[in-house]
């Protein structure tokens, strides 16, 4: 196969990926990082085109056109992958600064001092460099968690790897065998790889599409949306695991259940946009209580609850009277002005050989002992003598 046909499939295959990521960014716009890496690859296909007719070209304009668009292809797919992860934007004067730089010294080394060899160093040093820094952005929370954002890791480290190593290849080809038939073989080998790699990056990207949407739709059925805690299916479904964790571990587990005092006349009087903005302010005073491992949920209306793994009785009993005591300090900010706020907390350990439900029935139980103790208080009610002494 020569290289010519080889560079004709690489620019059509390029043409064809690219039109494949416009369709899915155009369907799926609101998926992080899909657009860049889009015209990531649109530049690639124009680098692909430009082989094909660089021979009718000038010098320093086919050497701005290569080594411009790959390089931009490979920034661009850098910042693809910061974009999905929900990294920080990069300060765009860095890497333009960095690709002008390439650009200019591979300018230099056309008219001013021609050196085929460093131009050919520069482009693998910058689009290797990119690539490298694609994997470290996405080889992140885990293979098992997340595999396609490893895969795609790991098919831009192999590119990247392959393409710092592209100069060294072909210095020992010339060194061991300096023949024009193995540096055309070389070539040919190093465009099969170049269209083996893009096409699975393009591949894992499109993996990556599908686990962003599958997140999506897994966070909709399992999280509130107007507070973006657990929705009260899947709280209980964590209950439960934590539940069987603590049994493994014979570990306490305490489940606190809150309700916000008079939450019905703040709706009544200020409307429900109100009402909802006291929700998220409680959530974030919630949240601010709370160690990582804690899992809190919204069972409806204005309850929540909380589940604490590894937390005594006395702890149990810290963190709700903490989170009292924050909520009635706090008023929450609203249109209206600041709206005082209280809370009722029950707390119950959760033991051994009993359900999820019924212990959070009992911590809905202590919960109203508050309220009929007079509100803004915290009752701790324990487990029933039967299941203790089991």
């Amino acid at each position: 196969m020569h290289s010519p046909t080889l560079l004709i499939l690489a620019a059509i295959l390029l043409v064809m990926v690219t039109t494949v990521l416009y369709a899915v960014w155009h369907f799926n716009r609101q998926i992080p990082g899909l657009r860049l890496w889009m015209l990531s690859y649109l530049f690639g296909a124009l680098f692909s085109v430009h082989l094909l007719v660089r021979e009718h070209l000038p010098e320093v304009v086919s050497v701005l056109l290569a080594q411009g668009s790959v390089s931009i292809a490979g920034y661009l797919c850098l910042l693809g992958s910061r974009a999905y992860m929900g990294r920080g934007r990069l300060w765009h004067g860095y890497g333009v600064g960095f690709i002008v730089l390439l650009v200019g010294a591979s300018v230099y080394f056309t008219v001013v001092q021609p050196n085929v060899g460093l131009r050919f160093l520069l482009a693998s040093l910058g689009v290797g460099g990119f690539y490298l820094l694609t994997a470290r952005t996405l080889a992140h929370g885990g293979m098992q968690a997340y595999p396609a954002r490893y895969l795609l890791a790991i098919a831009a480290a192999t590119h990247g790897v392959f393409v710092l190593l592209r100069p060294l290849l072909f210095r020992l080809g010339g060194v061991l065998a300096p023949d024009a038939d193995l540096i055309q073989a070389l070539s040919q080998f190093v465009i099969l790889e170049a269209i083996v790699a893009l096409v699975l990056i393009a591949f894992c990207i499109l993996m990556l599409t599908n686990e962003f949407t599958t997140s999506a739709l897994r966070r909709l059925a399992e999280m509130d949306s107007l507070t973006s805690v657990f929705n009260r299916r899947a709280f209980l479904t964590l209950l439960d695991k934590a539940l069987s964790q603590a049994r493994r571990t014979e570990s306490e587990l305490h489940v606190l259940v809150i309700d916000l005092d008079h939450f019905k006349r703040i709706n009544d009087t200020w409307g429900h946009k109100c009402g909802d903005d006291v929700l998220r302010h409680f959530v974030g005073l919630a949240a601010s209580c709370l160690r990582n491992e804690d899992v809190m949920g919204r069972l409806g209306g204005e309850e929540f609850a909380i589940v604490l793994p590894n937390a005594d009785a006395a702890g149990a009993a810290a963190v709700a009277e903490r989170l009292r005591t924050l909520v009635a300090s706090q008023p929450a900010m609203t249109e209206h002005g600041p709206i005082a706020l209280t809370v009722s907390v029950g707390v119950t350990q959760c033991v051994m050989g009993e359900s999820s439900e019924t212990a959070l029935q009992r911590a809905d139980q202590a919960m109203y002992q508050a309220k009929q103790l007079g509100r803004n208080q915290v009752h701790v009610q324990g487990a029933p003598a039967a299941f203790v002494a089991g």
